[in-house]
């Protein structure tokens, strides 16, 4: 399908409109036309992941490469959304498109199988001198061990431009841990710490749980989608200063209901 990329000028559907839609595209996946509509609904969606891709791209990915890789990932997000897996669409459309991006970028190896090669003796190079050295080569030391220009070794660096996960295992084996388990935590708490912690986060869910459906919407976009407060307005069809006004409402109410919380929990303990 061709989509129209021109975010402001689609029409906003409300929540309302956006449940019945989605309750008749269950009822049949056959309709294309509503899965379109769909997908105009939650392009946004796109545009916020492309913005945000945190990768070293070679300059044959243009935006608009980038930005087709996420509409197939919304497309396939749509097609295969089901309530039974627990999570909102717009969360599990994130990863697909997150996921589909990354993959599509891995899938087109952009350098000749010579410069690879290059690549690959320069890396095995950078291993072998580390032992003889017990520390990291400098590029000169490479270029001397290899018998090529200091240049040529920065110029076959630059061009390894692999895209990696923090998700990615360190080996192939099957128990090899994930680069993000190899990450030292600096901001380790104690025990009592983690329940504390887990206990505030409990109490947070619980007051964002009473607010009105439109201003824990915008919550949510604005600290775990980390969106700002214009692209809100933009996703749901209201002003930014609209948003603005919502969004330190629902502050002052999650104030009210945490220390409404911890007055019960008191009195709880006194008793």
């Amino acid at each position: 399908m061709e989509q129209d990329t021109s975010y402001n000028k689609i029409k906003r559907a409300t929540n309302e409109e956006l449940a019945e839609m989605w309750t008749r595209y269950f009822a049949d996946k056959s309709n294309k036309e509503l899965r379109d509509a769909l997908i105009l609904q939650y392009i946004y969606l796109t545009r916020y992941v492309v913005g945000r891709v945190k990768v070293a791209l070679p300059p044959t990915f243009s935006y608009e490469d980038i930005s087709s890789y996420g509409v197939e990932g919304l497309i396939d997000a749509v097609e295969k959304y089901t309530p039974k897996m627990g999570a909102r669409f717009e969360t599990y459309a994130l990863v697909r498109i997150r996921g589909n991006i990354i993959d599509k970028i891995r899938s087109q190896d952009f350098l000749p199988r010579s410069v690879r090669k290059k690549i690959k003796d320069v890396k095995e190079a950078q291993e072998e001198l580390k032992k003889q050295f017990g520390r990291a080569a400098t590029n000169t030391e490479i270029a001397n061990f290899l018998g090529i220009e200091k240049e040529k070794v920065e110029q076959l660096l630059s061009d390894d431009t692999t895209v990696t996960s923090i998700y990615d295992k360190k080996g192939s084996a099957d128990g090899d841990i994930e680069i993000i388990d190899t990450i030292q935590d600096s901001h380790n708490l104690a025990p009592h710490e983690e329940l504390e912690e887990k206990d505030v986060k409990k109490e947070l869910e619980n007051a964002l749980k009473r607010l009105p459906e439109r201003e824990r919407t915008i919550m949510v976009l604005y600290y775990h989608e980390n969106m700002t407060l214009k692209e809100i307005g933009e996703a749901i069809n209201v002003s930014e200063s609209r948003i603005s006004q919502l969004h330190a409402q629902a502050i002052m109410k999650l104030k009210n209901l945490l220390s409404e919380n911890r007055s019960e929990r008191l009195k709880r303990s006194i008793i």
